[in-house]
């Protein structure tokens, strides 16, 4: 089918994306500039990261006139959009929700906590470009005691360790895995990190803030029963219209407010618990501590990018992980700024490899955690309408995000080709994880 824009005659303009940084709510700016290796700011409409005091709040989408300046413009736009928010502290929000959290596991103050050693694992497949940028990024964290290791999974060529063995000797460790999966080389840099108290996943497309793997892994020493954490993820450049389309309807983010999902206190605003694993969070950016992530089996060989099944490996983990006892909390402050694709057909690509992963992990949860059946049973009709409206609609970003569909006249329905697509997806992901349980993935 054609690559062609669905929706030519709406096609915005490339977007720039900035930081801002205030030093209150309603303070002044403290530093405006450029996404990480993103280009210089210019007139045009621009999506701003807000931090206050460092720390992401919300984003914004302003636009930016020939002779304005850009912080002022912003900074007027963050405060509205901080103030829509309310004075409702991360404390407040979280308590107005229980039993969705448990303040107490979720205590900002976390001084004197020291990170646990932790070795970061980025699985690659010949893209040494960006995998370049994405560990010059991982060898500037601020965490005290962490490893890279790159899995090289089925490589065609010698790029990717030419490049990890020359330019990043001593630095970084390189691994290779020969069958193709993510899963599976997740599974491998996990067993190459015998020593690490905490597993943290990243993708070789993003470009990781200095300070997202020690917000990542704080967590776990604050709470020993925590098993996993995810983080932000907000898009590097928005210069096409697929990524503009992408992040005009939520992309990767899960919003600024920090959530805990505990399988002992269900949340009462998720009556599919814990089978809505999409909200949790994302593969580009999570951790588990490695004891709870062996508890619960890995990640299923027969998931992931690289096998049939097309995805749901990161799923698959977190619910597995949960299902073990163990918690999981998202925290905005480890975050991680993600390329998205560029082209239609790559959005094409995207909307039925989510719709396939979606089914390939809860067939993969059913077939290694057959006790959970009734429980998908009950939850199954809400569950298959759930699903329907998220892909019929694709809601446009999260509590606290200007996204791009909500600038001016800049709308952009999700076109229902690739409402489709995700559906022709879901229908397939069963097939797809059998097929690769058959070809081997239940080593």
């Amino acid at each position: 089918m054609s690559s062609r824009p669905p929706h030519p005659q709406s096609h915005p303009p490339s977007l720039s994306v900035a930081e801002l940084d205030l030093a209150a709510p309603d303070g002044p700016a403290l530093s405006l500039r450029p996404a990480p290796g993103g280009p210089a700011l210019v007139p045009g409409d621009v999506y701003a990261l807000v931090r206050v005091e460092g720390r992401p709040a919300a984003t914004v989408l302003g636009t930016v006139a020939e002779g304005d300046d850009p912080a002022e413009v912003l900074t007027a736009l963050a405060r509205e959009r901080l103030a829509e928010a309310g004075p409702r502290a991360d404390a407040e929000r979280l308590a107005a929700a229980r039993p969705l959290a448990r303040p107490e596991l979720l205590d900002r103050n976390r001084k004197g906590l020291t990170p646990p050693r932790t070795a970061v694992i980025v699985a690659t497949r010949e893209r040494p470009e960006q995998l370049a940028r994405a560990l010059d990024s991982l060898l500037a964290q601020d965490h005290p005691d962490h490893e890279l290791i790159v899995v090289d999974n089925a490589p065609r060529t010698t790029d990717t360790h030419d490049l990890v063995t020359r330019k990043y000797a001593g630095r970084v460790r390189y691994v290779r895995e020969d069958t193709p999966g993510l899963a599976v080389a997740h599974n491998t840099g996990a067993a190459a990190a015998a020593d690490a108290a905490v597993l943290a996943f990243t993708d070789d497309d993003v470009i990781a803030d200095p300070h997202w793997l020690t917000a990542l892994t704080e967590p776990f020493a604050a709470d020993p029963g925590l098993g996993c954490v995810t983080g932000l993820i907000l898009p590097a450049r928005l210069s096409t219209p697929a990524q503009i389309l992408l992040e005009s309807h939520g992309g990767f983010a899960k919003g600024f407010a920090p959530r805990l999902y505990d399988p002992a206190e269900p949340p009462a605003d998720e009556p599919l618990f814990p089978f809505t694993a999409g909200s949790f969070g994302s593969g580009a950016n999570m951790a588990f501590r490695a004891a709870a992530l062996r508890r619960a089996g890995g990640f299923d060989p027969a998931t992931g990018t690289g096998t049939p099944a097309r995805g749901g490996d990161d799923l698959y983990a977190f619910v597995a992980v949960l299902s073990a006892g163990f918690r999981l909390r998202y925290t905005p402050e480890a975050l991680v700024w993600h390329h998205h694709r560029e082209t239609w057909q790559d959005v094409r690509n995207q909307a039925y490899g989510y719709g396939a992963g979606l089914t390939a992990y809860l067939t993969a949860t059913l077939v290694r955690r057959p006790r959970m059946l009734p429980a998908l049973l009950t939850r199954l009709p809400r569950g298959l309408a759930h699903a329907r409206t998220m892909t019929a609609q694709r809601g446009g970003g999260h509590e606290g995000q200007g996204v791009p569909g909500e600038h001016g006249t800049h709308h952009h329905p999700w076109p229902r080709s690739l409402s489709r697509l995700e559906r022709r997806g879901m229908l397939y992901g069963p097939i797809g994880y059998l097929k690769a349980r058959t070809q081997g993935g239940k080593r």
